[in-house]
């Protein structure tokens, strides 16, 4: 790592630098003290400032250098200069160049010792140092078609080495295909198209990728402007309907444009596990950072920097009844938010040791079963953070997560991953985390404990390869990785009166780091293909981005070579535009030997999976058979109609390459990501689908809500901004014996741009109130006025409120009749079967029966909208819809005749028609 010093009695490295801080008990600054380096001989290196701060050069990280920390009237204390790995904190980002161009990548990493030297990649082989001269940027000239492709660096130093993540580089001779790609919008239900035979039409869209636009002189890490293919020319097309014309917005011309600017939020709930109990005002931290608080309700919002790469939060209950929880976050990158659950282990009440004694810890209480592992903690091993012996009573509270119990595995502190040697990133299999947390008596003072023995219970470690490879980690909360501790031995011993029996045994010393796993490196990995869908159609066109696909790696099954009743691992990944990738344990001799269970969720609600009973439909589930079979899909309801039907449990089989009907998805092998990333939609994936009910969305300018990327700038959107989304949403309560169909008309109302022209359509059917027979509601989308793109002037958008069939409206809301009298123009309703309105400005409450939400991702602002609206209130959320609190408007409708249908029914009977007459496929 270096070289012997002069006196031949410490190592010594030139490129090294060591920062610290020396603190009193306190907490204070310890101002003036003496830092030695132990040698044959003490040798005093500096002196601490008034900060308490010093500074060291030459000091070599490599975990055997030891440093005496002196001050008058204190205790010495005693520190060994931990060795550091490298990490990449600044990857190389995708660019896009033309032939015979240039481009930089940069790569900057951090450690002690830093890195000192950097390799560059280029689809994996490694490019020549001499030859190109880098160092930790990369430059390349006068490009060529074939270095497209993906480059990464590697930084290395004595501590080992990282990887950078993939960046892609596009060489193309044109900008962008101007013709746009198909892409078909779905009609509303009074508008079927004989000339397809469908109820949906063809808007066309740009392709979602990277182009060439303007580049700025000079080779730059980062281009200051990003260039995407994006809608250069529409056109409007109108539409025959049943009764009326509906205009749309055709793309019929693509082109190089600068790339919509987005945020990228992570939202979501930190709570026990338990039961529930939200974390209060608890502090979130990024490395040591603090960033963000939780709410009362444990909720809390996050903005991602753009040039982020994982996001590893740490929440810390000021209380101290949780366990501190790191976990790395999954975010959509092309902007909007995601929600996320937190579930927080509470930890375990203290108990009190002698600190002269021998005391032992039991890790695990499953009832009925053995401990996992012990802690053995030898006599006077406590010490203070000065390095003084502690004598006396110790307050001890050790919090495990004990694998065998499959309720808590969402708990599973960061993402089990480390990085070897060569700086390649494994996951682990745990087969237990524990958090340990020493004070005094008075639990005042925060005590370290040395010489710590682990004892694992080999008969807990069913698979006999795990036994010699099992380790001893502990977390690092700035990049969520875990590291290496140590490694164990086997003995045999007699414990606690019991049989001689066979222990894995580690050491340990316990100091800044608290939170430790037993683990075990993982090689046979694969992935699975998930999509998640807004109805039970599974449409192309009708995916979902933003769902957390969350995954339990379960252990084999009985017979095979490990423990039936524990889980390995736990997982989450947020779907894309092509669905997600779930990395999973799996094992191609054995296709038992590995099973999962697959959940999803959106907001904080699960989504439903396909069901398994009374029989599998592979069309349904999205897998052919034979496949399906050997993977043994299983919904959580298949044997008992009462459970959740939100997961369901597979088979880890991985696809064998002699079986033509296993390797079309939805398991891939680990180095066969990108076929799994790139799938089509055809191949086989499982499927999750949400429950939206009878809702329709129609906007006049194409947009998807799962992508922002997709905004256009014209003056029709129904969202002006593409970085502040807000939704409107008004209570309409019905009188009657049926639920019935409501929609919301949108037009420009008082801009001159967009007056009489039209926005778009919602329509949603009224839910029954469990409590009224004859009384439902529904909560209506309209377009919020304001401000269009061009941030201008405000249009007060034209809403007409018109509920199907024999309606009559009886009120409005006085709250809100008042405030848009006073707020004119008013608009007139002659009409009593319907209603319209210039939407408020302002942004209303429940009491005038209008919701509002703004948040930077539409589907958030929208089902928060929506669960104030249901509940009738302007800061709760509910589910059941109740049709007498918080409504705008209230009609009477009379019922329909027997031989009637209602529009929704009369819309399925057309599709089912059209799918059964027609091959028009969708997607």
């Amino acid at each position: 790592m270096g070289h012997v010093n002069a006196d031949c009695d410490t190592c010594m490295c030139e490129d090294a630098t060591l920062h610290g801080k020396v603190s009193l008990e306190d907490g204070s600054p310890a101002a003036d003290a003496r830092v030695y380096l132990q040698a044959k001989k003490l040798k005093l290196l500096t002196m601490a400032d008034n900060r308490g701060m010093f500074r060291i050069p030459g000091v070599c990280p490599d975990g055997k250098n030891t440093l005496k920390i002196k001050k008058a009237k204190y205790a010495t204390a005693t520190v060994t200069v931990p060795e550091s790995k490298p990490y990449v904190f600044r990857s190389p980002e995708d660019k896009a160049r033309r032939v015979g161009q240039s481009v930089s990548f940069c790569c900057d990493a951090r450690g002690s010792p830093a890195p000192d030297r950097y390799l560059w990649y280029h689809n994996g082989s490694l490019l020549d140092p001499s030859l190109y001269k880098y160092k930790n940027n990369l430059i390349l000239k006068n490009l060529k078609r074939e270095q497209s492709g993906e480059y990464f660096c590697k930084a290395s130093s004595a501590g080992g080495s990282a990887k950078s993540q993939v960046a892609k580089l596009a060489v193309i001779e044109a900008a962008c295909d101007s013709q746009p790609q198909s892409h078909l919008i779905r009609l509303p239900h009074d508008c079927f198209q004989k000339a397809t035979n469908s109820f949906y039409y063809d808007v066309g869209k740009c392709p979602a990728k990277t182009c060439v636009g303007k580049l700025d002189k000079g080779l730059r890490c980062k281009d200051n402007v990003s260039y995407c293919c994006g809608v250069s020319k529409m056109e409007t097309r109108d539409i025959s309907c049943d009764g009326y014309t509906l205009p749309t917005k055709v793309i019929v011309e693509c082109g190089c444009k600068i790339c919509t600017e987005t945020k990228i939020m992570v939202r979501g709930r930190a709570t026990a596990a338990d039961n529930g109990e939200p974390l209060r005002f608890g502090h979130i931290y990024m490395g040591n950072k603090r960033v963000s608080m939780t709410g009362y309700k444990g909720t809390f919002s996050i903005h991602v920097p753009a040039d982020m790469e994982r996001l590893v939060l740490t929440f810390v209950d000021r209380l101290q009844k949780f366990v501190n929880t790191t976990k790395v976050l999954p975010f959509k990158e092309n902007g909007g938010a995601v929600f996320h659950e937190i579930k927080l282990l509470r930890k375990k009440a203290p108990v009190t040791l002698e600190s002269t004694e021998t005391n032992v810890i039991s890790l695990g209480e499953i009832e009925e079963d053995d401990p996992i592992a012990e802690l053995e903690i030898p006599p006077n091993a406590f010490y203070r953070k000065n390095g003084e012996v502690y004598s006396g009573k110790v307050k001890a509270s050790v919090t495990f997560l004990d694998p065998r119990n499959i309720s808590i595995a969402p708990v599973t502190q960061s993402d089990l991953n480390f990085v070897d040697e060569e700086g390649d990133v494994f996951p682990l299999r745990t087969y237990g985390m524990f958090s340990v947390d020493f004070t005094d008596e008075q639990g005042t003072e925060s005590l370290n404990a040395e010489d710590v023995k682990v004892h694992l219970d080999a008969a807990q470690v069913k698979m006999p390869e795990h036994m010699q490879e099992m380790k001893l980690w502990s977390l690092n909360p700035e990049t969520g990785l875990w590291e290496e501790e140590g490694d164990f031995n086997i003995e045999k011993s007699t414990r606690r009166k019991r049989e001689e029996r066979m222990f894995l045994v580690g050491n340990m010393e316990i100091k800044e780091r608290r939170l430790f796993n037993l683990d075990v490196p993982e090689s046979r990995r694969c992935y699975v293909k998930v999509r998640a869908y807004r109805s039970e159609r599974f449409l192309q066109s009708e995916q979902i981005q933003g769902v957390v696909i969350s995954i339990i790696n379960m252990e084999p099954e009985p017979g095979f070579s490990s423990n039936p009743r524990a889980w390995g691992r736990f997982d989450s990944v947020v779907t894309g535009p092509n669905g997600a990738c779930v990395p999973a344990f799996c094992d191609e001799q054995n296709p038992e030997a590995y099973g999962a269970y697959i959940l999803a969720s959106m907001g904080g609600e699960e989504l439903e999976a396909v069901p398994s009973a009374p029989k599998l439909n592979p069309a349904a589930i999205g897998v052919p058979q034979p496949y399906l079979n050997k993977l043994n899909y299983r919904r959580t309801d298949h044997e008992d109609s009462n459970i959740k039907k939100t997961a369901f449990s597979i088979n880890m089989a991985k696809p064998s390459p002699n079986s033509p009907e296993e390797n079309n998805g939805p398991i891939y092998a680990y180095e066969n990501l990108n076929e799994c990333e790139e799938a089509p939609h055809s191949a086989a994936h499982f499927r999750f689908y949400r429950i939206e009910g009878d809702r329709y969305d129609f906007n006049t300018v194409p947009f998807s809500e799962d992508d922002l990327m997709s905004w256009t700038d014209d003056y029709l959107a129904w969202w002006p901004k593409p970085m502040e989304f807000r939704a409107c949403y008004i209570k309409v309560k019905i009188n009657g014996p049926q639920e019935v169909n409501v929609r919301s008309r949108n037009m420009g109302g008082t801009h001159p741009r967009t007056i009489g022209k039209l926005y778009g359509i919602r329509d949603v059917r009224s839910i029954r109130d469990p409590q009224q027979r004859d009384v439902s509601a529904a909560c209506l989308e309209f377009k919020c006025s304001g401000m269009l793109f061009d941030q201008d002037r405000v249009d007060r958008t034209l809403v007409k409120v018109v509920p199907q069939g024999n309606c009559r409206r009886v009120s409005v809301n006085s709250m809100l009749h008042e405030y848009l009298v006073n707020h004119l123009p008013m608009a007139t309703n002659n009409d009593t079967s319907e209603y319209t309105m210039l939407a408020p400005l302002d942004p209303l409450g429940h009491n005038y029966g209008i919701y509002t939400v703004t948040d930077q991702d539409p589907r958030i602002a929208k089902e928060i909208a929506l669960g104030r609206c249901f509940d009738g209130t302007s800061d709760g959320t509910s589910r059941i819809m109740k049709s007498d609190v918080g409504v705008g408007l209230t009609f009477t409708c009379s019922e329909r005749s027997a031989t009637e249908q209602s529009i929704f029914q009369s819309q399925r009977n057309l599709e089912l028609g059209a799918s059964r007459g027609s091959e028009f496929v969708c997607y």
